[in-house]
Parts: structure tokens; C-alpha cells; sequence
């Protein structure tokens, strides 16, 4: 018999490497003649660039950055194991984890560090670029990014606009004549998985910029300038960025990827299934095992077991999923492709031994598994 191990990351406690690890441990105790394909797996945000450089044997690199308030900060991009694809999270640079609370401004942060992430990839002489966008401390638009690409924003009197969103309203001019010329032959690819248009009610700055530390009065500044950048924008190149569905993630990133960097956004599940080649390791396999730290009734939006069990079932493959938490309302998987579903823990446990204990209990909760499949 011949398995696919396709999870995901269980959060602070393995990445999807290891799961994959601890369930051919426990698999192979109850059958040794089963052999495993790994296939570590991500949904786009978090643990992207971990899953693929692994499935794909590709390698990390380190590099120190423009943090989002300017301090130096250490980020990582990958390329992966063709060689020929870089591979990225603007969190690493950009996020909004390497930001106490009590500094989150989001009227000065930027994503210059991201554009040096990007240059860096370039520089190491790469084909197609994969930048996974979730998690930002941003709401400037792209322009840090652009920034760094050697793109320059001025206003009136010929100035570049300093980092952040708060500088927008100054905008009056895009130079684009210093703008890295590799970017001509790059193919890029965004890995988002919000529809939030630019501005307005569903826009960057009033869903996404509270969370960034935006006040009400900082969030009306936000979108107006955001808006102004638009218009900017249409004025100039004659596109109009306002209302593409995406163009808002990462505090407006999503529309300067598209519009400076002729970037494709696409569903990170599907771009991880892609990269990793999945479909085509499960085509002749018997049974397909997947799982993340937690799975319930929101699994189905876009989450890593339910975007492998459906490219299961386009070959009638039986589809097992492992989680450290099953929570409510799961009956809804079952008919959408999971055929069974086990909760790994042991008894109860406080979080911090649930999550030292991780491998341990997904080898268990795979030996079971398949002592069971044994019998039939």
C-alpha cells in the first residue's frame, strides 16, 4: 500500500515536515510494508515558504532587512528546488509579529523589507517569484516595497515620501525610470486568500487597519490616502486598482504586486498543491492523510485538509484527517471530501503539554489508525 501524507502545520508545536515524520513513525510500527510519500502542506499563510522549500527540496536563506518601523530586522526567503522559483512571506519582513502592541502605527509602517526580500530572490537569478502576503503590520500600499525596487514616490516639490501610510496624501508622481528591469521577465504569483477591495467599508484600512494598531481617526487618514493613491495611480499608468478583489490584502501590497509587479493572486492552497505537485503523487496512491492543529466547521474555507481531500476525490481516494483540537460542526467535512477525522490527544492536558507532546501523539493516533486498517 502506498499513502500520501499531506498536513499541515500544527501550530507552535510542528511544522508540517515533522507531522509528516511522526505519521510514517506510527504507521510503519503497525505495517511496515506501507510506504509514505510526504508531501508537507500549507494554506498560504503561515509555514508556506517552510512546506514548499521542504516538499520540494529547496533551501533558506537568511537576510537582514528594513523592518516594518525601520529598525533592522532578520527576515528569510527561499528558493526552491528547481532553482529557478524564489519563494517569500512578507510577514518575515513585514509582519505584524515583529511589532510590540503598544508600537503598532500603521500610519508609519512600511514594507521596504519586503521589497528587499524580493530583490535578494532576483538576485539570485530566479524565473517566477511565490510571495505569500498574510499577516502584515502595513497599510502603505506597496510602496515600501516598490521603494526598494527603485521605484521613487514624490511630491509636488520633487521629494520621495517617507516610509509609511500616513505619507500617501503627499503623493503627486510615480518614477518608475529607476525600477529594477529584471522584474520585465519575472512571473509572480501572490498567494491571498481575502477578496477586500483597496478602500472603503471592506477596504485595507477599515477592516485590517485595527488590528495593525489603527485608532478611528487613523483609519479615516488611511483610506483617504489610500484612495488618493489610487487615483494617482489611474491618473498616471490609466488603471484603476480601487475595486480589484485582493487589491486591499496586506494593508493594499496586494494592489502595488499587481499593478508594479504584474502579480497573479491566487488561493494559497491552491498554490502550495501546485508547487508541491500533489495531485500528481496522489493519482496512484491507496489512502491520503492530511491534518492541521485544529480542525472544524471553518476548515472549509480554504484550509489545508479540505483543499487536499478535494484533489483526493478527483481519484476516489479515501482521505483521513489527524488535529490536535476537533471542534464543532465537522458533519459538514464529511460531505465535502474528509472520510474520517481523530482528534490526537491522549487524555486531558494543558495547552503547553498538548503542544510538547505533538509528535508523540500524531505517531500514536497513526498506529491505531492503522491497526485498525489492518483488520479489514
Amino acid at each position: 500500500m502506498k499513502f500520501v501524507l499531506a498536513p499541515d502545520s500544527f501550530k507552535e508545536s510542528m511544522t508540517a515536515k515533522e507531522v509528516c515524520q511522526a505519521m510514517e513513525k506510527g504507521i510503519k510500527k503497525a505495517n511496515n510494508k506501507i510506504s509514505c510519500i510526504h508531501v508537507p502542506m500549507a494554506d498560504g499563510g503561515e509555514g508556506t515558504m517552510q512546506s514548499l522549500i521542504d516538499a520540494t527540496n529547496g533551501k533558506i536563506y537568511s537576510l537582514k532587512v528594513v523592518g516594518p518601523l525601520g529598525s533592522e530586522v532578520d527576515a528569510m526567503y527561499g528558493i526552491l528546488g528547481d532553482n529557478e522559483t524564489g519563494i517569500l512571506e512578507m510577514a518575515s519582513a513585514s509582519g505584524i509579529q515583529l511589532i510590540s502592541p503598544e508600537q503598532r502605527n500603521p500610519l508609519k509602517t512600511t514594507t521596504y523589507g519586503t521589497g528587499q526580500l524580493i530583490k535578494a530572490c532576483l538576485d539570485r537569478g530566479v524565473k517566477k517569484l511565490l510571495i505569500g502576503i498574510g499577516g502584515s503590520a502595513t497599510n502603505d500600499g506597496g510602496i515600501g516595497a516598490i521603494q526598494a525596487l527603485g521605484g521613487k514616490f514624490l511630491d509636488k516639490a520633487e521629494n520621495e515620501l517617507h516610509f509609511g501610510g500616513g505619507e500617501l496624501d503627499k503623493l503627486d508622481y510615480i518614477d518608475l525610470s529607476n525600477f529594477d528591469k529584471r522584474l520585465e521577465n519575472i512571473i509572480v504569483e501572490v498567494a491571498c486568500d481575502v477578496s477586500n477591495p483597496l478602500c472603503g467599508e471592506k477596504g485595507a484600512s477599515n477592516v485590517f487597519g485595527p488590528q495593525k494598531g489603527a485608532t478611528p481617526e487613523m483609519i479615516k487618514i488611511l483610506d483617504n490616502n489610500l484612495a488618493h493613491y489610487a487615483h494617482i495611480i489611474e491618473k498616471q499608468f490609466n488603471k484603476n486598482v480601487l475595486n480589484i478583489p485582493g487589491a486591499g490584502a496586506a494593508g493594499g501590497l496586494g494592489a502595488g504586486l499587481m499593478l508594479f509587479l504584474n502579480g497573479t493572486l491566487k488561493k494559497g492552497i491552491e498554490m502550495v498543491i501546485e508547487y508541491a505537485a500533489l495531485e500528481e503523487k496522489i493519482k496512484d496512491c491507496d489512502m491520503v492523510w492530511t491534518g492541521e492543529g485544529s480542525i472544524d466547521f471553518q476548515t472549509q474555507y480554504g484550509k489545508t485538509p479540505l483543499g487536499v481531500a478535494q484533489i483526493a476525490k478527483k481519484y476516489n481516494k479515501p482521505v483521513i484527517a489527524l488535529a490536535g483540537r476537533v471542534g464543532a460542526d465537522i458533519e459538514v467535512l464529511y460531505e465535502k471530501g474528509i472520510d474520517s477525522i481523530f482528534g490526537i490527544m491522549k487524555g486531558a492536558a494543558s495547552i503547553e503539554e498538548a503542544l510538547s507532546r505533538g509528535k508523540e501523539n500524531v505517531e500514536r493516533t497513526s498506529e491505531n489508525i492503522v491497526r485498525l486498517i489492518n483488520l479489514l
